[in-house]
Order: structure tokens, then sequence, then C-alpha cells
């Protein structure tokens, strides 16, 4: 799995002119899934993410994680943060998984954060939406789920 973080002032998803989910002060998670991801990709991305510390104190340095900000996060699936562009260019997308291992994944993340006393609002999964976004920093953060292999093996185990 693979979550583009944004640290944002405010937020919100509007799908067919409705607004299905906003936030203020929190972060926008852009969360796309790939073939042989797993329910624990997505718990180490949302343990990840909650408790990043890119949040200001009162110092202004990076320092607290959401929780400690008060904020919440705004969930929008993204498959085309798969998207291959490696020939032509059109990108391809057969990276992304199938849309129903997707959507039991972004539903399962969205289930996990819930589950950890974060406040959450979604886009609707497969659907053509509209997204507002006021960066705030800017601060943003790439996470990829492959990293949990990497840093064990980095670590000595």
């Amino acid at each position: 799995m693979k979550a583009v973080i944004q640290r944002v002032s405010e937020a919100s998803v509007t799908v067919d002119g409705v607004v299905t989910g906003e936030i203020g002060p929190g972060l926008v998670i852009l969360l796309g899934v790939t073939h042989g991801d797993e329910t624990a990709d997505a718990d180490y991305l949302v343990d990840k993410i909650i408790n990043l510390r890119i949040f200001n104190d009162a110092e202004g340095k990076m320092n607290r994680s959401l929780g400690d900000a008060g904020g919440k996060l705004l969930v929008v699936s993204q498959f085309t943060l798969y998207g291959n562009t490696r020939k032509g260019r059109r990108p391809s997308f057969i990276e992304a998984a199938a849309p129903e291992l997707a959507e039991q994944l972004y539903d399962y993340f969205i289930r996990q954060a819930k589950a950890k006393g974060v406040g959450v609002e979604k886009g609707v999964f497969g659907a053509m939406m509209t997204v507002k976004i006021f960066n705030d920093g800017p601060v943003t953060i790439i996470i990829d789920s492959g990293e949990r292999h990497a840093s064990r093996n980095s670590a000595g185990g």
C-alpha cells in the first residue's frame, strides 16, 4: 500500500456536487493498494501515519503527532498512485490492485484508524471525486508499506 500524506489546514471531498467528507486541521491521505497487499500493510500505514510527528509545536518544530494536534484524517482512495509511466505517455495501472481487494483494504484502513480514536472522514471508493486540499506548510510525505520489510531487514531482523 502507498499513502501520500498531506498536512492540511482544511480539506474536503465532493462527489456529484455533494460533500462526502471534510476536515479542518489534519491530514489528507491519498491511499493506493497494489497486488499482494494485506491487512498488515494497512496496520503499518495507520500506525505510522497517526504517529508521524509532522505538526508544529510551540517552537514551530515538527514535533507533534495527529493526536497531539487534535487533527482528523480525510482518506481518499487513489489507484493512480500505482500508475506506471515507464513506457509511452499513457500511464498503465496494472500495478493497482483489483477493485475488490482495494476496497476491502481501504475500508479496513479506515476502521483501524477509527479504532485508534482518530476522527476519520472519507471519499467514495471508485467514484469520480473533487478533492480540495489546503496544504499546510506545505508538508507532503509519501509512505509505502513495502518499507516495513526494508526497515526490518536493515535493523538486523
